[in-house]
């Protein structure tokens, strides 16, 4: 797995942190790691952006960013208000295979969810992944209305012939409610992928030191971590 495309269901539903926690096990297993933002935006040009989040968090890890806009808009929108050349998949695919010459794992993270839009021609980051042949990992909240947001994700995947790696919880609560501890069973049905793992909320405002430490814990076996599906399920399923 040199390229891991990470996706979400939308917006805010712990992307980074998640892609930081995939960096931070993969670098504590000795892998050499890269972060390509696909695209910035809501990010000024002095601001640190997702792909220096992730390495603040993760550790030594190289990031890249294709391009970054100040609103924080879809990455056509954003562009064009901008007045800026829009980032296009095959720009996405090219840099991630180059960076997977030079590192193990390669992390492509997005922006929002799979289908939204870099070019004024209706490219997305599910056109990169199939260009990368790459699979794709989705990361999903943990509460009510996510099922109906994770399976369309998934369909859409499966209908253009992409890999769908499995499903992380991007913010596990520390008490869930009814809805996120059925969840744990249904997300594997709907989606017919299975759950990779649960990230602790308020995970991102750890001290980085106890966010590597952790990490590995919050992530199952196939992305490197110690995660252990049934028994999370036994422990917080009603």
């Amino acid at each position: 797995m040199p390229v891991l495309v990470i996706t979400g269901t939308g917006t805010e539903v712990g992307k980074t942190v998640v892609t930081a926690a995939v960096a931070a096990t993969a670098l504590a297993a000795g892998r050499s790691v890269a972060v390509l933002k696909a695209a910035q935006t809501g990010v000024r040009p002095d601001e640190p952006g997702d792909a220096q989040e992730v390495a603040r968090l993760a550790g030594a890890v190289t990031t890249a960013e294709l391009a970054r806009y100040p609103d924080p808009l879809a990455p056509a929108t954003a562009a064009r208000r901008a007045g800026r050349p829009p980032v296009h998949p095959h720009e996405v695919a090219e840099r991630a295979a180059k960076l997977a010459t030079d590192h193990d794992l390669v992390l492509v993270e997005g922006a929002g969810g799979l289908l939204v839009r870099f070019d004024a021609a209706g490219g997305t980051l599910a056109d990169a992944a199939a260009l990368l042949t790459a699979p794709v990992l989705v990361v999903a909240p943990a509460g009510l209305g996510t099922l109906n947001a994770t399976e369309l994700t998934a369909r859409e995947l499966r209908g253009r012939g992409l890999d769908l790696a499995g499903v992380v919880i991007g913010s596990w609560p520390g008490e869930p409610d009814l809805a996120a501890r059925c969840n744990l069973l249904d997300l594997p049905d709907v989606t017919g992928a299975p759950l990779l793992g649960a990230v602790q909320a308020g995970a991102g405002a750890l001290d980085p030191a106890a966010f590597r430490t952790s990490a590995p814990r919050w992530l199952a076996p196939r992305l490197e971590g110690v995660w252990d599906a049934e028994a999370f399920r036994v422990r917080e399923s009603p």
